[in-house]
Formats: C-alpha cells, structure tokens, sequence
C-alpha cells in the first residue's frame, strides 16, 4: 500500500526529480519538464506547478536558494532540493516502481456500465477508439524510431511502456469488438433486449 506522502501530487515528484539535478526557479522547471516531454507523463499548468513548489517548500522538501533576475524580467525565487527532499524522490520512486499500486483508468470505469449504452452505438465507439489507439501507436512509434540515435534508452522506458499499454488496450478492444460482432459476448442478448 502507498505511504501517505506530505505532498502526494506526481507533479511534485517531477518537481524533486528536476531540482535533483540543479537549483532552478519554477519557470525554468517547467521548461525543462516540457523540454523533455514530461508533459506526457504528468499534467504540467502553471498554477498547479507553483502550488506544488510552494507545499514542497512548506514541508521542507525544497527550499529557497536565491533571487534572480534577468534583465528586465521580474524577480525570480530559485530553489534547491533538500536533503530531506532527496530522501523523500528515493523513496517515493522505490515505492512507485517497486509496489504496485490500484490504479483507476477512466476506459475500465466507463467499461464496467457500458451496458448503459446500446450495443451498436458501443461497438462504434470502441472501433473508433481502436482507430485513434492505431493512431497514437504510430505516432509514439516513430517518435521512439527518431530519437532511438540520439536519446539513451534510459531516458524513453516511460514511452516505451505507454506504448505497451496503447497496444494491449487496442488488442484487447479488437478482442471484445470481435465477441460483440460474432455474438460470441456472453450476456449480449440480454443487453440488446434492455436498449429495445
């Protein structure tokens, strides 16, 4: 089971693991998570980032280095990971990637009362969810084909695995599309007969 962490937001994990590299002010770790692409594996909004910097800071994750400012620009606070925030992205990372954890996507939400919906409409909308699926997976295809040369493989394992998903989910759909269209789904007569 998952610690109860003083700040739980994924977006203050990618906050620690930027400062773990250097001191930076929240506009420049923005930059870099986004520059990194980041912003697929977490949702990187302005407000939401300076909230986050500003929990970490409260309980002592992150702290104030210095006051910057560039040019004309305003003020800017730089902050540095502390000691017990370097204790804390270990431990959370040993937990994310060691003890697997509930997670709750919205498709096996929207799957568990799709009955809701009438069997034709559906069958649509899951073919249509496999072409889009199709899409992504050639899109994060070529993207990993591109940046194979010139990016570490350590570096691409999250995009890897969201291929992975991508595939296993427009695997199985095509799977449960095929049982639908056969007739095959146990419990498909019953939901034909409740949309008449």
């Amino acid at each position: 089971m998952a610690k109860r962490r003083k700040v739980s937001n994924l977006l203050g994990l990618h906050v620690l693991a930027t400062l773990y590299e250097r001191p930076m002010h929240p506009y420049e770790i923005a930059a870099e998570m986004r520059g990194r692409g980041k912003e697929q594996d977490v949702k990187i909004q302005w407000g939401s980032l300076y909230t986050v910097v500003q929990n970490l800071e409260k309980h002592g994750l992150v702290e104030a280095a210095h006051t910057a400012r560039e040019g004309r620009r305003p003020e800017r606070t730089v902050y540095e990971i502390t000691e017990a925030g370097r204790e804390e992205i270990v431990d959370w990372m040993r937990e994310i990637v060691g003890v697997p954890e509930r997670e709750y996507p919205r498709l096996r939400s929207g799957l568990s009362v799709l009955g809701i919906l009438p069997p034709d409409e559906a069958l649509y909308l899951l073919r249509k969810r496999i072409d889009v699926l199709d899409h992504q997976i050639k899109t994060e295809v070529a993207a990993l084909e591109a940046s194979a040369e010139t990016v570490p493989r350590l570096f691409t394992v999250e995009a890897e695995y969201g291929l992975a998903l991508l595939r296993a989910e427009a695997d199985w759909l095509r799977g449960l599309v095929a049982e639908i269209e056969s007739g095959e789904l146990s419990g498909l007569d019953i939901w034909r007969q409740y949309h008449q």
